[in-house]
């Protein structure tokens, strides 16, 4: 693994972690009628918090792509799920709660997990795959499975709509972690006039904000705990399907090495559990009273 995709990777992660933080700290406070909708964006706009928020996860992102452009998905991926720690770290900071045994099993099961996946499956480059449909398959499959579960989140609403929302968003953000890589090979290969002729920078332009409507209602209709820990487990799993669907990234399919990368898969998702649920994650605004007017902080 390069040291290059490593530190960019992290620092990614570190970047998207305090900017979730930032961010559901300002959306709890959205009036519910802004709920799924871009009126959400227009309003927490005028908060600052929620602006340095979103400038931390911009960062971030920008870092994650030019990781990408390195790196395999399916090595980056499991390396920007660690964002949930540093999320904690700031939470932790605001709450004065301590780790406690939650939290360090969690933290031991992320960490281990994504290192006992990146040795075991030895990610590494390939030829991606020419056949159109096979990339639209697994795109479509993707986005139709978070259109399924952003309408069943608009029934529930308050109950679990907050956690399907953010699966939702985690798999579009999976989607969008792979154009991104194919945006960044055409711009490398061709310059810009390559890159705005084709559908894939405006494709990650679209789920980005597609994505981040529906990070921000979940983040305004419960606490950082119900969904940040299906965002952070949604991505990483989206992603690397994507990588190894179309993107012709390669891991090792010898018995032992797919017994580890499935358990090292397993113990990221219940580490992201672990630490999502901690109590040192903020709580936010309770619901059951009427919505405040957003104020700048």
């Amino acid at each position: 693994m390069s040291v290059l995709v490593l530190i960019l990777a992290v620092s990614a992660a570190c970047c998207l972690g305090f900017g979730f933080v930032l961010q559901q700290n300002a959306a709890r406070q959205a009036p519910l009628s802004d709920f799924l909708s871009l009126r959400l964006l227009l309003d927490l706009v005028k908060v600052p918090r929620w602006l340095g928020g979103i400038g931390l996860m911009v960062a971030g992102m920008v870092l994650g792509a030019i990781a990408l452009g390195h790196g395999e998905v399916s090595l980056v991926e499991p390396l920007l799920a660690t964002n949930l720690l540093f999320a904690l770290a700031l939470s932790r900071k605001q709450t004065k709660q301590p780790l406690g045994r939650q939290g360090w099993a969690g933290l031991a099961l992320l960490a281990g997990g994504v290192t006992a996946f990146i040795v075991a499956g030895e990610p590494r480059g390939g030829t991606a795959v020419a056949d159109p449909f096979r990339h639209w398959l697994i795109i479509g499959a993707m986005i139709g499975l978070a259109l399924l579960l952003t309408t069943y989140a608009k029934r529930s609403r308050l109950s679990s709509g907050p956690v399907l929302l953010a699966l939702a968003a985690g798999l579009l953000y999976g989607v969008q972690d792979a154009l991104t890589r194919v945006s960044g090979q055409r711009f490398s290969e061709g310059g810009l006039a390559e890159l705005l002729t084709a559908w894939q920078p405006y494709a990650v332009l679209a789920l980005g904000v597609t994505g981040l409507v529906l990070v921000q209602s979940a983040f305004e209709t419960a606490p950082l705990r119900m969904s940040l820990p299906a965002l952070t487990a949604a991505q990483p799993l989206a992603g690397i399907v994507c990588g190894v669907g179309f993107l012709g990234d390669r891991l090792r399919t010898d018995t032992p090495a797919l017994t580890w990368e499935a358990l090292g898969l397993a113990a990221v998702v219940v580490g992201i559990v672990l630490l999502g649920m901690h109590p040192a994650m903020p709580r936010g605004a309770a619901r059951s009273e009427p919505a405040r007017d957003l104020q700048p902080s």
